[in-house]
């Protein structure tokens, strides 16, 4: 019986990237990226070549068509990884066109296997093989890669190959069958929106994240958002029972009188949706939530969709209250970016502010407005997706808060656009109603659950102090209705 082989897995230097691979590329590894001309290809190689490049195991990149090494440096070089100061010390960049041109796979595959012995390199990086197979056919590219990559594993390199395929099922691609692992690049455009998925195709030895991965390409490079995976943990937590429920720490939301209408206050790690419409206060009671956190020692995170974040504080009787907390290391205020965000990115904005202040309550300000700020290609799935994103972050024990504007129909007594109010275990309900010939606000708690709570209707206002709550309006019928009548 042999020993059992460990294979290491080396850390890409692209956030994102090892959670979806399974950890990281494998040590001496033979793998493939392939994308459209735009997708990032190079960028992703080089990001993780200068991640891995050092003086005892530098790296190669050979370049075979398309770009040169001149036009690679000169873009590459604004990326925050690119060190120019390491290039032809631990870096080296090799044309080798005028090979393919002038000669054949041979000899191509020829002077990389001299370059590589002169270097002995940790990482080599072959960029691109459209022309190799373009010239050659299949059979002779096939040929190619198999030496290749016998080649290069015996020098103990790990390997990436960039090739440009627009459907990598559209036939069968002669680099898979010897490739270790394969990264599918795509980007799509949708009205104007562009967004870009990453795919782990193959992976030997580890088991990668399914599906397709959002990714952005900043300053620093690529950015890889994992798609969001709803563990037992959080299947658990989603199901929670009333035994369970009854024996949470409650979490005060901050408005005398709220409170004992919700049964004691939130239970700890519930999900709650405030529904009401426009200008009822809804804003005003999330923050009053993450204010009561803050002065409890609570760390509070709003993630804001509807206005910037030096205008958030500004529009409510007790904002300087609120600046002051802000100023803090309490409360956190998220601003994202409109239009062409995935659900992914933002949740993986939250959670790193979530550990950057051990936060333990959370506001989304509104579902409306995080909708909205989603590439339109994430519409379709919007409600599954936020189930996992509540799933995940109430796993982690996060007591979060969303608002959803809703229009004031009397005949219509929906809680929540699309229909996404089964997703939280708690709702708080505001309204407009006309009673005594004035326009009064009125709250109520339609659910909590696994918890007794309040089934009254009562008013509330909006002072210098913050919302506070008024009388039980029980001398009335029908006040939901548009014509309330004394009883």
């Amino acid at each position: 019986m042999t020993d059992r082989v460990t294979i290491r897995q080396l850390p890409t230097g692209v956030p994102g990237l090892d959670k979806i691979l399974g950890g990281g590329l494998p040590e001496f590894s033979f793998n493939l990226i392939a994308g459209a001309p735009g997708a990032g290809k190079t960028t992703l190689a080089q990001q993780v070549m200068f991640a891995w490049a050092s003086p005892d195991r530098p790296a190669l990149c050979f370049t075979v068509g398309g770009e040169t090494p001149l036009k690679m440096l000169r873009y590459q070089q604004q990326f925050s990884f690119f060190d120019i100061a390491r290039v032809n010390e631990s870096v080296r960049y090799v044309n080798l066109t005028q090979d393919l041109v002038n000669g054949s796979l041979e000899t191509l595959l020829r002077h990389i296997v001299e370059e590589v012995e002169v270097t002995s390199p940790g990482v080599v990086i072959v960029d691109s093989f459209p022309t190799a197979r373009a010239q050659h056919g299949d059979h002779g590219l096939q040929r190619y890669v198999d030496q290749l990559a016998v080649r290069l594993t015996s020098w103990e390199a790990t390997t990436l190959l960039i090739g440009e395929n627009q459907s990598l099922e559209a036939k069968p691609n002669p680099i898979f069958t010897v490739a270790d692992g394969v990264l599918r690049l795509v980007q799509s455009l949708d009205r104007n929106s562009v967004v870009r998925k990453i795919q782990v195709m193959k992976m030997r030895g580890q088991a990668p994240i399914p599906g397709l991965h959002t990714f952005r390409i900043t300053d620093d490079g690529v950015q890889v958002f994992p798609r969001i995976i709803v563990g037992p943990e959080e299947k658990s937590q989603a199901a929670v029972g009333d035994a369970r429920a009854a024996s949470r720490q409650r979490l005060s939301i901050g408005v005398k009188g709220l409170d004992d209408m919700l049964g004691g206050g939130i239970p700890a790690g519930y999900s709650v949706l405030i529904a009401g419409p426009s200008g009822s206060g809804k804003s005003i009671l999330a923050r009053e939530f993450i204010s009561e956190g803050a002065r409890h020692d609570e760390p509070g995170i709003i993630a804001v969709f509807e206005k910037r974040a030096n205008e958030y504080s500004q529009d409510w009787p007790s904002a300087p209250r609120f600046d002051r907390l802000a100023r803090e290391p309490k409360v956190g205020v998220i601003q994202t970016r409109p239009l062409d965000l995935s659900i992914d990115e933002m949740l993986n904005e939250i959670v790193e502010a979530i550990h950057r202040l051990k936060a333990r309550r959370l506001v989304i300000d509104s579902l409306s407005g995080f909708e909205l700020a989603l590439a339109p290609t994430f519409h379709e799935d919007f409600r599954e997706s936020l189930y996992r994103m509540v799933a995940v972050l109430t796993g982690m024990g996060i007591t979060m808060m969303m608002t959803a504007e809703l229009d004031d129909r009397y005949t219509d007594l929906r809680f929540s656009p699309h229909g996404t109010a089964f997703l939280t275990d708690a709702i708080i309900m505001q309204r407009y109603i006309e009673l005594r010939g004035k326009l009064q606000r009125v709250m109520a708690v339609v659910k909590v659950r696994g918890s007794a709570h309040s089934n009254d209707l009562r008013a509330f206002e909006i002072t210098d102090q913050g919302i506070v709550m008024g009388e039980t309006l029980g001398g009335y019928e029908g006040l939901l209705t548009g014509s309330p009548e004394s009883r």
